[in-house]
């Protein structure tokens, strides 16, 4: 299997297995795998809700299949550590996008990632020039965060959502891709999980 797996397409036909896949001693995470007769040499894998996604070809083994989803949550782990901002970078990156696209005129105290919004991506105390981000962003592609941050940073400027709002977001050129990413993750998660039995 010398593709990337990372880099391949098509949707799953079938689920074959839910499980909790054992990392690093006992800490564990649960693992979804989906096997589809249109694979035939590449396996992807994505984070779904609370779960992680494999997606692999029907022919795989049972033995093939265990060593695939220890590779993609590596994978995985490895691109979301090198994307990990922490609160200093998300100051500094805030300051570099109101910069870029507002002129510099929204100009935040502090911006820190928090874990007590599960509702919102994003808030503001316009008063106070703080920038709230939920960890669940955390991971996610970087045109998405900066979408959250630059819709928090507008809020520095214009109160509410109305028109004068919507405008200065347009200057973002990925505003309605991020805004569909947001509202898939928030889709997927409402859909019911049913675990199907394994198929080796």
């Amino acid at each position: 299997m010398s593709a990337d797996p990372l880099n391949s397409a098509g949707p799953p036909q079938r689920a074959s297995s839910v499980g909790r896949a054992a990392l690093d001693g006992d800490r564990s995470e649960p693992v979804e795998v989906r096997r589809s007769a249109r694979r035939r040499r590449t396996v992807s894998a994505y984070r779904e809700s609370d779960r992680t996604v494999v997606l692999i070809p029907a022919r795989m083994t049972a033995e093939e299949e265990r060593r695939w989803v220890r590779v993609m949550l590596e994978k995985l782990a490895a691109q979301e550590e090198r994307r990990m901002l922490d609160d200093e970078d998300l100051l500094r990156r805030a300051h570099e996008l109101s910069g870029r696209y507002f002129g510099g005129r929204a100009r935040p105290e502090s911006v820190r990632w928090v874990t007590n919004q599960n509702a919102r991506w994003g808030s503001c105390t316009p008063a106070l020039g703080t920038i709230r981000l939920s960890h669940r962003l955390q991971g996610m592609p970087e045109y998405v965060i900066d979408y959250v941050l630059l819709h928090e940073l507008a809020h520095l400027l214009v109160p509410g959502h109305g028109p004068g709002f919507w405008e200065l977001l347009e200057r973002y050129p990925r505003t309605e891709r991020a805004r569909g990413f947001l509202e898939g993750v928030v889709a997927a998660e409402r859909l019911p999980h049913s675990p199907c039995p394994s198929r080796d």
